[in-house]
């Protein structure tokens, strides 16, 4: 298995994830199943013959206008180089403070860790008890013929001014948008204009979640609009 991927070309940080993070393994009802491997999770053959599904989240970060914060993936990641996407987006690990489910504090406390990999943001500027947990889905993606995603996705929003200092190795470019600057990137992507990407989770977020909850957010009434208990089976 080594062998291949050090024969892929893949940037060494991003190999070095791979083997070291040990993703959690869960049941289509998010029980935990066990843990893998980053590598193993996101092979194609193994979510295809074994049905391989594990937890990640995907971090909403608005600023005091309620503007989104979007990224564009690095093109070192292995999976959707270059996309646009939410925030942050990763994975929960195998590990005792990822693994605590009540409340998503788990999901909550890895997005507070990769907020500060990926984006540069301290721990202290992103309060864990002001992530709010908003809902789950679960999805499935190819990304190529060999890696791809099958996720339980946990959502998480949060309203905060911060000082963004994105890792080069995570993210290729970051920028505010209002709800008309997302549409019309959406259009651009639909168009097949400039050669832009969206990750399919956050384009299933935006279809299907994203406006009402982001019309939530502008008053205040998010948390009253969150619904931890459905797991959105999108695949």
């Amino acid at each position: 298995m080594a062998d291949t991927l050090l024969d892929s070309g893949m940037d060494e940080v991003q190999k070095r994830l791979m083997f070291d993070d040990e993703c959690i393994l869960v049941d289509e009802n998010d029980r935990v199943v066990g843990h893998e491997s980053k590598y193993t999770c996101h092979l194609m053959e193994n979510i295809e013959s074994k049905n391989s599904l594990h937890r990640a989240f995907s971090v909403f970060l608005f600023n005091s206008k309620y503007e989104l914060l979007i990224q564009q993936r690095s093109a070192k990641k292995v999976t959707f180089p270059l996309a646009w996407t939410d925030s942050c987006c990763s994975h929960p690990l195998y590990k005792e403070s990822d693994l605590i489910e009540e409340d998503a504090l788990g999901a909550r406390k890895a997005a507070q860790r990769k907020l500060l990999h990926e984006l540069g943001i301290p721990a202290e500027d992103i309060p864990v008890d002001q992530i709010i947990p908003v809902g789950r889905m679960l999805y499935k993606a190819p990304s190529d013929v060999k890696w791809g995603e099958h996720e339980l996705d946990y959502l998480l929003f949060i309203v905060r001014d911060v000082n963004v200092n994105p890792n080069p190795n995570e993210v290729a470019d970051v920028k505010y948008v209002n709800k008309e600057e997302l549409k019309e990137l959406v259009r651009k992507v639909d168009a097949g204009e400039e050669g832009l990407k969206l990750s399919p989770w956050f384009r299933l977020v935006v279809d299907n979640f994203l406006y009402k909850w982001w019309d939530h957010v502008e008053k205040g009434t998010l948390k009253e609009a969150a619904d931890m208990k459905t797991i959105h089976k999108l695949t």
